[in-house]
């Protein structure tokens, strides 16, 4: 068996994801790095220590278990079992129809109507989930515990920013009850490895609802809005990545910028340099071996339905994989009662919908994982192959793994030097670079739209 590592080799290895699950239960700490991400930061003979406990618990850490295994543990009986989107008892297309969640949310509201219906149910104490942190130079985001209803609809809309769970693991120690978790796939993992390690969390935390996911992104992603429209990153006190507007398609992003004098900046995202989510800018490296999109693990799941007609519904729609029998049951229930306007799909149309997601995690992860790399190498579900895919294709997984890497050192450098200009002129350049391989925008994608011909 391989030596067992420790937080700073996960580090080191870009396999940090910044889940905070090392840094809870004493010794360590989450705290910024220089490019704005969250790692574990503690006395050097925490960080530099291997133990087995870690090795079980990170989620990107070679030695604990998979998906599939936490899985087909949680959920033995589920009637189906897709490579793609993993084992669940029913899913679905929809929305809340009842109250004001499908207005609150981003998308179709499920997520809270689900955390909430759990509490109003008496079935859990309370929510950890992400809410919005305000204030001048604030993290904007982190984990808390809710335990009424109006502390759960504080959470709603998405929250593209690091957070860490540590100190919720930690209330979830100290205070009797029963809790769900709000995360994305690999938190939700962590959640249930730690769950593994420890009777009191397993026997706490009794409900996980997971969040599709493409990539978590840096703090930085923020300061370069600001940035773009012209404002000090200092004095943003709130961010709405996902402004909604239900007169508008569902995916014309728009970032939100409120200001301490009160004021407030906004642009549509593909009016931004970065403002492309496949490019990958500001993406943790430990996103590009990642094999995750829907949350295999989590009791519940829930993405955005992007296919139409449901993208270009601006009121917003969500895809919803049911795998645990007990949610299975309360959403039956809603939809019987017109709670829920939900119908039934199959594995094909959830996976059509998270389409380009599922073939960076398969197939570009397969090349990925063929490049030569330092440190620990993860162990995955996908076996590292570059077989039948074109030299375009792999330029775009390349040009989308340099983007990520080289985002945060340029926008380093441009902070620290005060020329945002360095950055947004750098990103522009990349982004045409990427959409021309990726979507032969331009006379350079034109050029290799004749290569390719040949």
């Amino acid at each position: 068996m391989a030596e067992a590592p420790s937080p700073a080799a996960i580090s080191r290895s870009g396999l940090c994801i910044g889940c905070g699950g090392c840094a809870s239960g004493g010794g360590g700490h989450m705290g910024w790095d220089g490019y704005r991400q969250l790692k574990p930061q503690g006395p050097p003979g925490w960080r530099e220590t291997a133990t087995p406990h870690f090795a079980a618990t990170c989620p990107f850490s070679p030695q604990a278990v998979d998906e599939n295994a936490i899985a087909e543990d949680r959920f033995p009986a589920a009637p189906v079992a897709d490579p793609r989107i993993g084992r669940f008892e029913a899913a679905y297309v929809g929305h809340v129809a009842e109250g004001d969640f499908r207005a609150g949310g981003s998308s179709g509201g499920m997520v809270s109507w689900v955390a909430a219906e759990l509490l109003r149910r008496g079935l859990i104490d309370g929510v950890a989930h992400v809410v919005p942190l305000p204030g001048p130079a604030a993290p904007h985001f982190g984990y808390r515990i809710s335990r009424s209803l109006d502390q759960i609809a504080e959470g709603a809309r998405s929250r593209y920013h690091p957070v860490h769970l540590a100190h919720v693991l930690d209330e979830i120690r100290r205070v009797p009850g029963r809790y769900a978790v709000v995360g994305v796939p690999c938190f939700v993992k962590a959640v249930h490895l730690a769950r593994a390690a420890e009777p009191v969390l397993a026997e706490r935390i009794t409900a996980t609802l997971g969040l599709f996911c493409g990539h978590m992104k840096s703090g930085r992603l923020v300061d370069s809005f600001a940035w773009q429209l012209d404002v000090d990153p200092d004095g943003v006190t709130a961010v709405d990545y996902r402004r909604k507007d239900a007169d508008r398609p569902a995916n014309w992003y728009t970032a939100h910028l409120t200001l301490a004098d009160g004021s407030a900046r906004w642009q549509d995202w593909w009016h931004l340099a970065d403002g492309d989510w496949g490019a990958g800018f500001f993406q943790n490296s430990a996103c590009n071996l990642c094999d995750d999109v829907v949350a295999e693990t989590a009791d519940i799941a829930f993405g955005d339905a992007w296919v139409e007609p449901y993208a270009s519904d601006g009121r917003g729609t969500n895809v919803v994989i049911v795998r645990a029998p007990v949610l299975r049951d309360i959403v039956a229930a809603a939809i019987g009662e017109g709670r829920l306007a939900l119908e039934s799909v199959d594995a094909d149309f959830i996976a059509g919908t998270q389409d380009a997601g599922l073939r960076h995690r398969r197939e570009g992860l397969a090349y990925r994982l063929t490049w030569t790399r330092r440190g620990i190498r993860p162990k995955k579900r996908v076996a590292p192959s570059a077989a039948g895919i074109g030299w375009r294709r792999k330029l775009v997984y390349r040009t989308r793994a340099g983007i990520a890497a080289w985002s945060h050192r340029i926008a380093w450098a441009a902070d620290r030097v005060g020329m945002p200009g360095l950055y947004i002129r750098w990103a522009k350049a990349s982004l045409g670079l990427y959409q021309a391989l990726t979507y032969s925008r331009g006379r350079l994608g034109a050029w290799l739209d004749r290569l390719e011909r040949r």
